[in-house]
């Protein structure tokens, strides 16, 4: 390679990177609910999520249910994030075995 194609196929490495980074989020808002959900059982005390648990859903809580009810792939996004944190604080607090 000459001068001249190295930089140009540096730059096409880094936007067909950029671009599947982008391809491969559908779904905007969900790294943001992700994050807040996250956020949620990390600075939750155990006696704060359980009675959270017991308590019923929020109506936004329901609507999301139902989108990724309709939706298997939102489902599976937000599962893949969120599942690891809030299943270990889960086993922390002993909800879990």
């Amino acid at each position: 390679m000459n001068k001249r194609t190295l930089p140009l196929a540096f730059t096409a490495v880094l936007l067909s990177g950029a671009i599947d980074a982008v391809k491969a989020q559908p779904y905007p808002m969900l790294d943001r609910a992700a994050a807040l959900v996250i956020q949620k059982y990390q600075t939750s005390s155990c006696e704060q999520l359980a009675a959270a648990h017991a308590a019923p859903p929020s109506d936004i809580a329901k609507a999301s249910v139902q989108k990724m009810r309709q939706d298997p792939l939102l489902r599976q996004a937000f599962i893949n994030k969120v599942a690891a944190p809030i299943a270990n604080k889960l086993f922390d607090c002993g909800m879990i075995p």
